[in-house]
């Protein structure tokens, strides 16, 4: 169990570390560091894209909305206080964008995690749990997308979203009921 305990404290201590590093990132982009700010652009314009993807539906959409999202994080860096709320602040900016472009164009294609570019490998297993995250409601898809496949904390989906703490654990644990008891339909 000690070896176990060592593991998670390594692992945890690697998370720290990448943090830290992409503290540093944004303070030196922030400061007119090209490379920082390129570094920055190489590390997140995949997970940006893949969230606008499962908001808009439609790969080239996906990806004017992640260019016109970063032509806001770069003017708007500046004005970062906390270069720690980098990661929620740039995918609130993700997000208003999707929902602009989905207003402007009148439709919302939710699109399933299964669709993705890059999880084209997944097991057919994934396919009932594909079924089962796409017959729950918007809000609550997604929440369960940003906090299990984006790995994002309730403040982070909070300040994303724009609403209180409290209605995204709410939205969450309502998700995990509905999920269940969908299985459990599902299963007999």
């Amino acid at each position: 169990m000690n070896l176990l305990r060592r593991f998670k404290d390594l692992y945890s201590m690697k998370n720290e570390i990448s943090h830290i590093q992409e503290q540093i990132l944004v303070m030196d982009a922030q400061d007119g560091n090209a490379e920082a700010l390129n570094e920055l652009i190489e590390r997140w314009q995949k997970p940006l894209w893949n969230h606008s993807y499962r908001l808009v539906g439609d790969a080239d959409v996906a990806w004017d909305v992640t260019q016109q999202s970063w032509i806001g994080i770069i003017k708007g860096l500046s004005k970062l206080q906390d270069a720690a709320g980098f990661k929620a602040w740039a995918y609130r900016i993700v997000t208003n964008k999707s929902f602009d472009w989905i207003k402007k164009h009148k439709k919302q294609k939710h699109v399933s995690i299964d669709d993705l570019p890059e999880c084209e490998d997944r097991k057919k297993t994934d396919i009932g749990a594909k079924e089962l995250l796409d017959k729950l409601d918007s809000a609550k898809q997604m929440v369960v997308n940003l906090h299990y496949f984006e790995r994002l904390s309730i403040a982070e989906i909070s300040m994303i979203l724009n609403i209180p703490k409290g209605t995204v654990k709410s939205r969450l644990h309502n998700a995990r009921n509905e999920l269940k008891k969908l299985w459990l339909q599902t299963s007999h």
